[in-house]
C-alpha cells in the first residue's frame, strides 16, 4: 500500500508535467515587420528573449545578417509579401513600419510604405493564423485629418481595424526618444530639448510627452500578453503604464 507521502509526491510530479506540457503548448510564434527600424530594432532582441515565443519571422529588404535559434528572416516588401506567405507562421504579429518625407517626398511612394505596407502585412498575418496584431500609429493619427501625415496613420489604423483580427492594438507614440543610427540633426536638437517641454504636457496633453523607442517596444510585448480581444488604443499613459511591469 503506497503511503499518502508517496501519493502526494506523484501528485506533484504530475501537476508538473501538466504544468511544462502546458507551458510548451502556449508558446507561440511572432511575425514583425520593420525589424531593422528605430522601434523594431529594441523590439527583436526582446521577442527572442521572450519565453512566450519559439519562433520569430522577420521580413526585412536586406537581410540584417542576424543568427538566433528561433530567428527566421525573409527578404522581402510590399509587392512580394504574397509569394512568402507561405512561409509565414503567426500568432501574434508586430508592425513597426514607417519611413520619413525626407526618404520618401512623392506622396504616393510614402503612402504606400505608411498605408499600404502595414495593411497588407497585417491582411497575411491573419491569412496566415494570427490572432493579434500590434502597430505602430502616431499620436493624433486620424482619418478625417487635413495633414497627410496623420491622414495616412489614421487611415491606416482604419484599415487594420477593419481586418477584425480578434486583438487589436494600436500604439500612438509623440516624440520618440533615444539614439538612432541615421544622421538626423534637427531631431537631435528636438530630442534633447523634448524634457524641457514634457513637463507642461498635463492632462489631455500627456499624450504628446516623449518616450523613448525603448519603452513603446516594451508595451507592444507586454500588450501581447492581454489575451482580452477587441481594438485597443494605447496612447503615452497607456504605453508607459504597460512598459513598466
Amino acid at each position: 500500500m503506497r503511503s499518502r507521502s508517496g501519493a502526494a509526491c506523484d501528485q506533484g510530479a504530475q501537476w508538473r508535467v501538466t504544468t511544462i506540457a502546458l507551458r510548451v503548448v502556449a508558446m507561440k510564434k511572432a511575425l514583425l515587420f520593420g525589424a531593422t527600424g528605430f522601434i523594431g530594432s529594441q523590439l527583436l532582441p526582446m521577442l527572442l528573449a521572450s519565453a512566450d515565443y519559439d519562433g520569430i519571422t522577420i521580413v526585412v529588404r536586406r537581410d540584417p545578417g542576424l543568427v538566433h535559434a528561433k530567428l527566421v528572416t525573409l527578404v522581402g516588401d510590399l509587392d512580394s509579401l504574397p509569394t512568402l506567405a507561405e512561409r509565414i507562421d503567426a500568432d501574434d504579429v508586430f508592425i513597426a513600419l514607417g519611413t520619413t518625407r525626407a526618404k520618401v517626398p512623392d506622396e504616393a511612394g510614402y503612402y504606400r510604405i505608411d498605408h499600404d505596407y502595414p495593411v497588407r502585412a497585417a491582411a497575411v498575418a491573419q491569412a496566415r493564423g494570427a490572432t493579434g496584431v500590434f502597430l505602430v500609429s502616431a499620436v493624433g493619427a486620424n482619418a478625417g485629418s487635413s495633414v497627410f501625415y496623420l491622414r495616412t496613420k489614421g487611415e491606416t489604423e482604419r484599415d487594420v481595424i477593419a481586418l477584425g483580427i480578434a486583438r487589436t492594438h494600436i500604439f500612438r507614440p509623440s516624440q520618440l526618444l533615444g539614439q538612432r543610427e541615421e544622421n538626423r540633426p534637427l531631431e537631435r536638437f528636438t530630442i534633447a530639448a523634448w524634457p524641457l517641454i514634457d513637463w507642461l504636457l498635463v492632462g489631455g496633453a500627456r499624450k504628446y510627452r516623449g518616450i523613448a523607442g525603448a519603452d513603446v517596444a516594451r508595451a507592444m510585448l507586454r500588450a501581447a500578453k492581454d489575451g482580452a480581444t477587441g481594438a485597443r488604443i494605447h496612447e503615452w499613459v497607456d504605453m508607459k503604464a504597460l512598459a513598466s511591469r
